[in-house]
């Protein structure tokens, strides 16, 4: 009995037609686990240093050889890893060596929900080749695959992404500059200021004592990394106004469709376009998970209840998203999105205005995504003027 069983598991295998691996990576080493066909429920582990690409194809046409050589036929690669630090160049390497490659979403495979869950390389190796096999089966929800973007993709979202790091960066060092002020007894002094320089040279404490010299030296070097935060600033502002430049006679990009509407800048017409807009979406559901703005329900038995939204998409496009909806409010009060939002608040008794500006934000988010790919007008929207 036990080997009918093992024979019925490796027929599964085999006529799945592929070698499956998966890759865990960390900084030191590679693990891969495979399991062949002819192999029965094996898994096969192999460590290598950490990006050796050479070795690492080495290993694929080695379990290729063995492969062949216990049923005399070649079998593909079907290889998968985790979405993480090491982005998405080993996908394109192992997609030019003519290899199907998928990226996973870790977030999204089941896992034991004891109360001490075990996590080795070796476990999670395993784990993921059995929900390779899962999802090459056709099972539903076993997990979710990343899109992994093009190259130029990946590299125009580094515009937005920067400017951010870079304003939290000058935050830093101007809330650094006014706490060290405000212990003495200073607090009018603005470091954005054009006068910085001559106006902390004019500055006295609170007592009518010059600052200290120690004190004016280190805010006078907080002061040089602001100043070189502005001009990085400029610069990262104008790569980013470049790609709202029409090009020619062509057909006008998702952000440059965007910045024509009021209340929205060249900045949110970018990460808009960048971090969503330039992917494609079947259905408006999926325009609104991928932001994680779809709501997520919790029924059993006589409970039904809602849990709010996910939160399960990218936080960079939900978050701006959040703040496109108080804005078009603002700027949009005659649309049709902004009197629906409105008449819901007014319904309410003047409650729930938060819970209702992110159900705003997901219908905008929609209304944004059928605008740039299918041309539809959003109800009532106007225009910037020239």
């Amino acid at each position: 009995m036990p080997e009918r069983q093992s024979h019925d598991q490796t027929a599964i295998r085999t006529d799945l037609g592929a070698i499956f691996v998966s890759l865990e990576l960390s900084r030191s080493t590679w693990l891969i686990t495979s399991l062949s066909p002819g192999a029965g429920e094996k898994l096969s582990k192999h460590s290598i240093q950490a990006g050796d690409i050479a070795a690492l194809l080495a290993r694929f046409a080695q379990l290729q050889q063995k492969a062949s050589a216990r049923l005399d036929k070649l079998f593909p690669i079907i290889a998968i890893q985790e979405a993480g630090l090491d982005g998405f160049w080993i996908h394109r390497i192992l997609e030019s060596e003519a290899v199907e490659s998928h990226v996973v979403d870790a977030a999204s495979i089941l896992t034991s929900r004891r109360r001490r869950q075990a996590k080795t390389d070796r476990i999670d190796g395993e784990t993921l080749v059995r929900t390779l096999l899962a999802y090459k089966r056709g099972e539903p929800r076993v997990c979710s695959m990343v899109r992994p973007p093009t190259a130029d993709e990946e590299d125009r979202r580094r515009v937005c992404r920067e400017r951010k790091t870079l304003l939290a960066e000058r935050i830093q060092h101007t809330n650094r500059i006014k706490g060290l002020l405000c212990a003495q007894g200073v607090f009018d002094y603005d470091p954005l200021l054009r006068n910085r320089r001559a106006r902390l040279d004019d500055l006295q404490t609170g007592d009518g004592r010059p600052l200290p010299t120690r004190l004016k030296a280190q805010i006078s070097r907080e002061l040089d990394r602001i100043e070189l935060l502005i001009a990085q600033l400029k610069i990262v502002e104008a790569e980013r106004d470049a790609l709202l430049e029409p090009a020619g006679e062509t057909a006008p990009t998702p952000a440059v469709m965007l910045a024509q509407l009021k209340g929205i800048g060249s900045q949110i017409a970018t990460i808009l376009w960048s971090e969503a807009l330039y992917r494609h979406f079947d259905n408006r559901r999926q325009v609104a998970a991928y932001a994680g703005l779809a709501p997520t329900p919790w029924k059993s038995g006589s409970i039904d209840h809602e849990q709010g939204v996910s939160k399960a998409g990218n936080p960079r496009l939900r978050t701006t998203m959040i703040q496109v909806a108080w804005l078009w409010t603002r700027h949009q009060p005659s649309s049709a999105l902004s009197l629906w939002f409105q008449e819901r608040v007014q319904r309410n008794g003047g409650r729930m205005r938060t819970s209702t500006i992110v159900a705003l934000a997901r219908k905008l988010l929609v209304a944004f995504w059928k605008y740039v790919s299918s041309g539809v007008v959003i109800e009532g929207a106007v225009l910037q003027t020239a």
